[in-house]
């Protein structure tokens, strides 16, 4: 089957597969970058934005690229720097025109081109500057050889003239970089794959034979009309002009078949001593006002063949309108350069939703017809290859001694060293400082597990990978079967009341299982008499106690456990002042019985097992009653000598003191013995720090109760009739 008329098939040579890293050698790669270039914009729906920069530096950042290379924020060019190439009117009417005063610059306007699609804009010099002074920096370097490729994206503004702007252009950088180049190489090849003509770069070159311009571009009823394959050049410049004229539809494989043959044939005949490579991302496929077909690989693929020549090269943004596939594709290219695989998801980034739905990185073709035929193609080649021989051989230049400081005004090697001696002094006690960190390129040799400073990766628009793991800490890890600690306050007491009780009454074992243990108690002749000054000693603790309960709970510091205590403080406050105005109850309604002594008798059917240590369950037909009230952290737990009698106002007030106070009022001993704080029917708080010096075991008794707790100790309550004395031991 015939192909159809006026479409190419793909009979070309397939593209290259432009793995990151086919040079066996790995180059050296500076690149430059200065944040304030996103900040400017040309006119509200102007389709130049140099927000692209931004965005492609934000994937460069993210993709980890800039670990492989040295980045740079270049100074910005000055109008005396511009003005080796531009005249001197034309570079002030730059600095001086802005959109408030715009309208008395009617004439120069006109005069210079500016207005329509090279608008007045705030800041216009100061873009300029910067995209200068990036392609100007980078060319010294080279220069220096401080590097083997200078990348500049913010550069590649190939229309401007002399005097004039044109094409979205207002300084042209590339030639600006170029003049800085011819100051140490004999000769100087530029490449422009934008879609458009370079022409600016073409008319400033276009009478000598020391740079060589070589343009793929759309020709025919297309901006800005220049380039026919018989524009060469003129004088010594004759044959120094080459323009491959292309037609819509171009694909990746017909790019190919005409770019490597037509660049040998260049490299072979002319012998370029450094190259400066113009990536215009409007010929990709989809671009705003392209025309061509070419795929992220396919316009990559230019950048690949032209690197493995390994001259110094300057590497260039320039065109470009659809700004998500011209970001993509630009640091597809600077990962290539480094020679690093990369992901085809895209990492996160500041602009990650720029590129939905599919957030990859490619760039693809579409299905628009391809009109340069196989017959156009090889005949426009033909007559190109034919010019290059008429070269007949590279043109010898005499060199002069070149100058010690550079044209373009960056810094030399001197001037280098003392920014850096000058970064030290600012940073003493920094390990990385930004300066340090641009600079550092990441060994292939070496183990490198991501161990950049993270709040530098931060500044720089790095961004955390979603389900990417960070750098470890000694944090990260922890015993998930430990015990949680207690928080301390600024009085190092223990800030959770919950805490402090447990902390206090508790011990734990390995696992974190409570540890309490009950031992027999001896009776002390404690309940026998009772005085005012002992009820007036035990409500103040007891009032003590609720202030304390009341200011955690206030805080938010309590635990479920303390909010338990803190509610029945309270209750047992509001009992003790209703029990004040009621008259006393008998004497024997209170208590456990009494046996001659005046001690507290325990039932016979109890059995203590002192070998275990704790108080054995009582028999069957006992009639003795555990108190129903709920267990609180660091309470200990006691019984009730009998079955309660019915409350009265001098029962409740003998219970507060032998349950409440004995054993919730905290005992003074911290010898690291074991604190005995038994209570009667109830639970005591048991929330102390003992400030004892005793050593062995502190017990205190009260109503046939028997319990103890290990543990830091608190004070031990006094019995009833007996004044206990601090730290006393049995």
């Amino acid at each position: 089957m015939a192909p159809t008329r006026g479409v190419v098939q793909d009979w070309a040579a397939p593209v290259d597969d432009a793995t990151n890293g086919s040079s066996d050698v790995k180059r050296k790669v500076a690149y430059f970058y200065d944040s304030d270039v996103g900040n400017y914009a040309y006119v509200a729906g102007h389709p130049m934005k140099p927000h692209r920069i931004r965005v492609t530096h934000s994937l460069v950042v993210n993709y980890d690229l800039y670990k492989d290379m040295e980045i740079y924020r270049a100074k910005p060019a000055n109008a005396n720097e511009m003005t080796q190439f531009h005249t001197d009117e034309y570079i002030d009417f730059l600095y001086r025109v802005t959109p408030d005063n715009m309208e008395n610059f009617t004439k120069e306007q006109g005069k210079y081109n500016v207005g329509d699609d090279c608008p007045v804009f705030d800041g216009l010099f100061e873009y300029c500057a910067i995209s200068a002074g990036g392609s100007m920096e980078g060319a010294a370097r080279l220069n220096r050889k401080k590097c083997d490729v200078a990348i500049n994206w913010a550069g590649g503004l190939h229309h401007a003239k002399k005097s004039e702007a044109s094409g979205f252009c207002y300084v042209n950088d590339i030639v600006l970089g170029i003049i800085e180049l011819l100051r140490f190489h004999k000769r100087v090849l530029y490449i422009d794959i934008d879609v458009h003509h370079g022409d600016g770069v073409e008319e400033a070159f276009y009478t000598t034979d020391r740079v060589m311009t070589v343009s793929f571009h759309k020709y025919g009823e297309y901006f800005p009309g220049t380039g026919e394959l018989r524009d060469v050049g003129v004088g010594d410049g004759k044959y120094h002009s080459v323009n491959f004229p292309l037609r819509d539809g171009i694909t990746d494989s017909t790019y190919k078949s005409v770019f490597e043959p037509v660049i040998n044939s260049v490299m072979e005949n002319y012998k370029p001593e450094a190259i400066v490579l113009q990536c215009g991302g409007d010929s990709l496929s989809g671009d705003r006002l392209g025309c061509f077909n070419l795929s992220m690989r396919g316009h990559a693929n230019c950048v690949n063949f032209i690197s493995k020549f390994g001259l110094p090269t300057l590497i260039l943004g320039g065109g470009g309108y659809t700004m998500r596939n011209v970001a993509r594709t630009w640091a597809y290219e600077t990962g290539l350069l480094v020679g690093k695989e990369m992901d085809p998801i895209l990492p996160y980034n500041d602009y990650y939703d720029y590129f939905s739905p599919d957030y990859e990185l490619d760039v693809r073709p579409s299905n628009m017809e391809n009109v340069n035929t196989p017959e156009y193609l090889e005949k426009i080649k033909s007559s190109i290859l034919e010019n290059l021989r008429l070269i007949g051989g590279p043109p010898s230049v005499q060199m002069q001694d070149v100058p010690r400081h550079t044209m373009g005004g960056g810094l030399d090697s001197e001037a280098e060293d003392d920014a850096d001696d000058a970064d030290e002094d600012m940073h003493p006690d920094a390990r990385d400082t930004a300066r340090r960190m641009d600079k550092r390129i990441r060994r292939t040799d070496e183990f490198d597990e991501d161990s950049d400073d993270e709040e530098l990766a931060e500044e720089i628009g790095v961004r955390r990978q979603p389900g990417k793991r960070r750098r470890r800490h000694i944090t990260d890890f922890k015993n998930e079967y430990a015990q949680p600690d207690v928080d301390v306050d600024s009085d190092s007491r223990p800030a959770n009341a919950a805490a402090d009780a447990f902390s206090s009454h508790n011990g734990t074992n390995g696992a974190g299982t409570v540890i309490t243990e009950t031992a027999t108690v001896d009776v002390a002749a404690a309940n026998a008499t009772n005085g005012d000054e002992e009820d007036e000693d035990n409500d103040s603790d007891l009032q003590s106690v609720v202030d304390m309960d009341e200011e955690l709970e206030a805080n938010g510091t309590g635990s479920r456990a303390g909010n338990h205590l803190i509610e029945r403080a309270k209750a047992e406050a509001a009992a003790a002042e209703s029990a004040a105005s009621s008259p006393p109850a008998p004497a024997d309604d209170i208590g456990s019985p009494m046996d001659e002594d005046g001690d507290a008798t325990m039932a016979d059917d109890t059995v203590v097992d002192d070998s275990e240590d704790k108080v054995a369950t009582p028999a069957p037909n006992d009639t003795r009653a555990r108190s129903k009230r709920p267990a609180s952290r660091g309470s200990t737990r006691g019984r009730a000598s009998k079955t309660p009698a019915p409350e009265t106002a001098a029962s409740s007030r003998k219970r507060r003191r032998d349950g409440w106070d004995d054993g919730g009022r905290d005992g003074e001993d911290d010898g690291g013995g074991e604190v005995a704080a038994p209570t009667s029917s109830t639970r005591g708080r048991g929330r102390g720090r003992g400030r004892g010096r005793g050593g062995g075991e502190v017990t205190s008794t009260v109503a046939t109760s028997t319990v103890a707790t290990r543990g830091r100790g608190g004070r031990v309550g006094r019995p009833r009739g007996s004044r206990s004395k601090r730290g006393r031991t049995d």
